[in-house]
C-alpha cells in the first residue's frame, strides 16, 4: 500500500528531512559517472570551497561524508580525541542524549551537564569546571548548537568566551545539524575546532551527507588522537585532497549534484537573507503558537529556535494523536515529541527550502487538527497572528528586486 496517495503534495513540516528544491531534484536525476574522470575531483574542488562559506570559516577543512549526522558525529570525535580522554558534554535534548550515548561508548570520559529539557546549556557549571581544571584534564567541550527535541538554541559564542576567560586548550565540537544555513553560525569568529552538520535539513538536500568541518587546531589534535578510525579518517581525505582527487573511496555522485545546486540557491538568496528568513519564520509560528494559547518547550525566549518549535500541549491530549491525525487527514507531517516529551509535544519544522505563504498553510492545517481533537481553537487565530506579522517583515525576493 502507498500511504503517501493523496491529492496535492505532502506538507512536510518535521525538523528534517525537509523539503526538497525542485532544482535540487533535477540537478540528481542523472545517470552515475566514473568519479576518477577529471569531471568530478574539478567538481569536488569547488563544493569544498564553497561549503566553507556555510560555517563562515577561511581556514578550517571540510569533509563531505557520505553518511548521516550520527557519523559526522563519530567523525568529529575520534579523529580529534583518543580513549579515556575527558570531555564535558550537554545533556538537553534527545539528540545531546544520543551523542552522549556515542561518547560513551567510543570510550570516552563523559562529563555529562545535565538540563532540564526545555532549557538551554548550564554554562554556570561548565564555568566551574573550567575554573578547577588547571591541569586541562578537559580535552573537548561537546555541544548541540540547536537541540532538534525541544527547540533550544545554545549561545556558541558564550561557550568560547568562557574557554577564552580560562585560556583553557579544550577542543570546542559542535552539532550544527540543524542550525547551519539557517541559524547564525560563525566557525572562525567563535573559535570551534570541529563543526557538523547533515545533508536533510538546512541544506535542504536527501540525507546522505554528513559535513565536517575542521580547524587546524582540530587537524593538529589529528595527527595523536588514538581513537580507531577507518571510514571516517580524516588522513585518508588528506592524502586524497593533496593529490587532487579528492575522494578516498566512492561517493555518491547525485548527492555532489545536489549539494551545488543546493549551495547556489543560498548564495542567490545571500546567506544573511536565509537567516534573517529563518527568523522570520520562526517568530511567525512562535505568535500563531501563543495566539493558540498553547506554550512553547523552550523555557526561555533566548533559547528559541528559529528551525524548529516544539508545542506543549495540555494534559489531556496525546501529541501522538495530533501528529498522527494530521497525517491520515491532512497530509501534513509534524515532528513527534521524543524520549521525555513524547506524548507531551508536537514539533513544528520550519527550516530549509521554505517560505512564508508555505508555513501559514502549515500553521491553518495545525489549527485544523487542533479542532478536530477537541482543543478549543479559534480558527484563523494563529494564522492571523502570523500573517499580520510576516505581512510586515517580509521583503522583497532579493532576485526580483
Amino acid at each position: 500500500m502507498d500511504y503517501m496517495n493523496g491529492p496535492g503534495r505532502n506538507h512536510l513540516f518535521v525538523p528534517g528531512p525537509v523539503n526538497i528544491p525542485d532544482q535540487v531534484i533535477r540537478a540528481m536525476s542523472r545517470q552515475n559517472e566514473d568519479y576518477r574522470s577529471p569531471a568530478i575531483p574539478a567538481l569536488t574542488k569547488t563544493l569544498l570551497e564553497d561549503v566553507k562559506k556555510i560555517f563562515k570559516t577561511t581556514t578550517g577543512t571540510p569533509f563531505l561524508f557520505p553518511t548521516t549526522g550520527t557519523g559526522a558525529w563519530e567523525s568529529a570525535l575520534t579523529n580529534t580525541l583518543s580513549p579515556g580522554d575527558r570531555i564535558v558534554s550537554f545533556s538537553l535534548g534527545q539528540f545531546s542524549l544520543l551523542w552522549i550515548d556515542q561518547q560513551q561508548r567510543l570510550g570516552f570520559s563523559v562529563d555529562v551537564v545535565e538540563s532540564d529539557w526545555g532549557y538551554g546549556a548550564d554554562l554556570g557549571v561548565l564555568e566551574s569546571k573550567l575554573r578547577s581544571d588547571s591541569q586541562h584534564t578537559i580535552k573537548a567541550i561537546c555541544i548541540v548548537h540547536n537541540e532538534t527535541a525541544t527547540g533550544v538554541t545554545n549561545d556558541l559564542h558564550a561557550v568560547r568566551k568562557l574557554l577564552d576567560a580560562y585560556r583553557h586548550p579544550a577542543l570546542l565540537l559542535v552539532d550544527g545539524v540543524s542550525s547551519i544555513c539557517a541559524l547564525d553560525f560563525r566557525m572562525d569568529e567563535w573559535g570551534v575546532d570541529v563543526a557538523l552538520t547533515g545533508s536533510q535539513k538546512a541544506l535542504s538536500l536527501p540525507t546522505g551527507l554528513g559535513i565536517v568541518c575542521a580547524s587546524p587546531k582540530a587537524l593538529e589534535a589529528a595527527k595523536t588522537a588514538k581513537s580507531v578510525r577507518v571510514f571516517f579518517d580524516w588522513k585518508d581525505y588528506l592524502k586524497f585532497y593533496k593529490m587532487g582527487t579528492y575522494w578516498p573511496y566512492t561517493p555518491s555522485i547525485q548527492l555532489l549534484y545536489g549539494l551545488r545546486a543546493g549551495l547556489d540557491l543560498l548564495f542567490e538568496e545571500g546567506l544573511d537573507n536565509v537567516i534573517k528568513r529563518h527568523t522570520r519564520l520562526g517568530t511567525a509560528t512562535r505568535l500563531a503558537v501563543a495566539a493558540w494559547g498553547l506554550k512553547n518547550c523552550t523555557e526561555k525566549e533566548e533559547n528559541f529556535s528559529d528551525t524548529v518549535t516544539a508545542v506543549v500541549v495540555p494534559p489531556y491530549i496525546d501529541s501522538s494523536e495530533i501528529v498522527k491525525h494530521a497525517w491520515k487527514r491532512y497530509n501534513l507531517s509534524l515532528g513527534l515529541g521524543l524520549n521525555k516529551v513524547a506524548g507531551k509535544v508536537f514539533r513544528i519544522g520550519h527550516l530549509g527550502h521554505l517560505n512564508e505563504l508555505q508555513l501559514l498553510g502549515c500553521l491553518g492545517g495545525v489549527e485544523m487538527v487542533l479542532k478536530d481533537i477537541g482543543y478549543p481553537v479559534k480558527l484563523g487565530s494563529g494564522v492571523a497572528a502570523a500573517a499580520a506579522y510576516l505581512s510586515n517583515s517580509t521583503p522583497l525576493i532579493p532576485s526580483r528586486i
